[in-house]
C-alpha cells in the first residue's frame, strides 16, 4: 500500500470507507448466513464492486493525466494502471480510453458510479455510442436488466439496423485482427476476429470436426470436454489432418431475397445475409456464390413450414429450412431454450418414440445441456417409452431401446 498523503475531506472519506469495507470482508464467512441473506449480500457487493471499479478507474485516469504515476516509479501510465488493477496492459489501455470517453457519455458515467452497470458493459455502450449516436439510453436499459452477452446482442442488432450492408462489411473487414500470448501454464493463447464470410466457414469446420471427435471419444469410453476436442480439431484442420469429407465443406449459407438478387441491391424488408453472420451486400453474396461449397437460399415467399418427413431421416429441404431459421428474418439456428448458437443438436419437441414427426414445426435446435434436460423431462413424462409399451411386454430389442432413447 502506498504511503498516505494529505487529502481533502472527500478523498479521505472515500479512503476510509474503502478500508472499512475491506476490513469487514476479512472476517466474512458465508457459512453462517442463510441463503436469502447471502443473496442480498451478493447483490449489494456486486453493485458496490461495479461502483468501486468505476471510482478506481476515474481516479487512476486523473492521476495519469496529472503525471502522478511517475511518483510511484512507473514511467508508463498503462503499465501503472495494469499493475494497480492486476490486469493486462491491453485491458488497462482499454480502461483508460473508456475513462477519457465518459465525459461525452454522462448517463453512462452516472450508471457506472451508481453500480448499475459494469465497466465492461460501459465499454460496449461507449463504443456503440461513438458509432451510433443516440443509442446510449436504450443500451443502458438493456445493460441494467441483462448481462454482458445480452448487451452485445443488442449492440449487434442496432449495428445491423443502422448501417447499410456495404458500410457494415467495410467496418468488418477493417476490424479483422489476430493476436497471441502465453499464459501461466505456457499455453499458446490467441484472440481474433474475422469477417463473417471467412470466419463462419472457419468455425463451422472446427465445430464439425470437434463433434466427430467428441462422438468417437464417447464411444471409446474416453470422453473429454467438448472444448478440448475443439482445440484438437483446430490443430488437425490447420494441418489438414481432419476428416477430409467433413472438413472441406464450408456450409456457408447466404439467404437473399430473389428480387434483391436480380436487382443487385436489397430494399427494406428484403433479407440478404449470411446465416449467423448478419447482413451483407448483394454484390458480396454473388461473389461468394462462386464457391462450390456455398449454399444459397433465394427466398420468394415459399412457406417452409410445409417441409415434413415421416420418420427419423432429415431431408435436404428440411435441414436447410431448419438451418436458415424462421421466416422472414432467417437469422439461423439458436437453442430453442437458451438461445446459445454453439454446439447445437436437432431435437424433436414431440419425441419420435411418442410418434412425433420429423417436421419443421416439431424439430428444434438445442444445445447439448438443454437437449439433455429436455430428454430427461420427456423421460419423466413417459414420452420415451410409449412406442416400446405399444409393442407389448418383454425385454426390448436394440431397436426398441434406440427408439426409447430417441428424442
Amino acid at each position: 500500500m502506498s504511503a498516505d498523503v494529505a487529502m481533502n475531506a472527500g478523498a479521505a472519506k472515500l479512503v476510509e470507507a474503502s478500508r472499512a469495507l475491506r476490513e469487514a470482508l476479512r472476517s466474512f464467512d458465508p457459512g453462517i448466513f442463510s441463503g436469502a441473506e447471502c443473496a442480498q449480500i451478493a447483490d449489494e457487493l456486486a453493485t458496490s464492486e461495479k461502483a468501486c471499479s468505476t471510482g478506481r478507474l476515474l481516479a487512476a485516469a486523473r492521476a495519469v493525466a496529472l503525471g502522478a504515476h511517475r511518483e510511484h516509479g512507473v514511467a508508463d501510465p498503462v503499465a501503472w494502471v495494469a499493475r494497480q488493477a492486476g490486469t493486462t496492459g491491453h485491458q488497462a489501455k482499454e480502461a483508460l480510453e473508456l475513462a477519457r470517453s465518459l465525459d461525452t457519455h454522462p448517463e453512462t458515467k452516472e450508471a457506472l458510479l451508481s453500480g448499475a452497470v459494469s465497466v465492461a458493459q460501459a465499454r460496449e455502450i461507449a463504443k456503440a455510442g461513438g458509432e451510433m449516436p443516440g443509442q446510449e439510453h436504450d443500451l443502458l436499459e438493456v445493460a441494467r436488466h441483462g448481462d454482458l452477452g445480452r448487451l452485445r446482442e443488442a449492440v449487434r442488432e442496432k449495428t445491423f439496423s443502422s448501417a447499410s450492408p456495404e458500410e457494415l462489411h467495410r467496418r468488418q473487414v477493417a476490424a479483422r485482427r489476430f493476436r497471441h500470448w502465453r499464459d501461466a501454464l505456457g499455453m499458446i493463447c490467441f484472440d481474433g476476429a474475422l469477417p463473417p464470410e471467412t470466419g463462419l466457414p472457419f468455425v463451422t469446420r472446427i465445430e464439425r470436426e470437434a463433434a466427430r471427435r467428441h462422438r468417437s471419444a464417447k464411444q471409446a469410453g474416453t470422453p473429454e470436454r467438448f472444448e478440448s476436442h475443439a482445440a484438437d480439431a483446430l490443430v488437425a484442420l490447420h494441418g489438414a489432418e481432419g476428416d477430409g469429407k467433413r472438413s472441406s465443406r464450408t456450409d456457408l449459407v447466404v439467404v437473399c431475397d430473389l428480387n434483391a438478387w436480380r436487382r443487385g441491391h436489397a430494399h427494406e424488408g428484403e433479407p440478404c445475409h449470411l446465416i449467423g453472420g448478419g447482413p451483407i451486400p448483394v454484390d458480396l453474396a454473388k461473389e461468394l456464390a462462386s464457391d462450390a461449397f456455398l449454399k444459397v437460399v433465394l427466398h420468394d415467399g415459399v412457406d417452409i413450414h410445409k417441409v415434413h418427413h415421416a420418420g427419423r431421416r432429415y431431408t435436404a429441404e428440411l435441414r436447410t429450412a431448419l438451418d436458415i431459421g424462421p421466416v422472414p428474418a432467417f437469422e439461423g439456428r439458436a437453442c430453442a431454450d437458451c438461445r446459445r448458437t454453439w454446439g447445437l443438436e436437432y431435437d424433436h419437441d414431440d419425441p419420435i418414440a411418442n410418434t412425433g414427426p420429423t417436421s419443421y414445426a416439431n424439430v428444434k435446435a438445442r444445445c447439448r445441456p438443454c437437449h439433455a434436460e429436455k430428454t430427461e423431462r420427456d423421460r419423466s413424462a413417459g414420452l420415451l417409452a410409449k412406442r416400446a409399451r405399444a409393442r407389448g411386454p418383454g425385454p426390448p430389442s436394440p431397436g426398441r431401446a434406440g427408439a426409447r432413447r430417441a428424442t
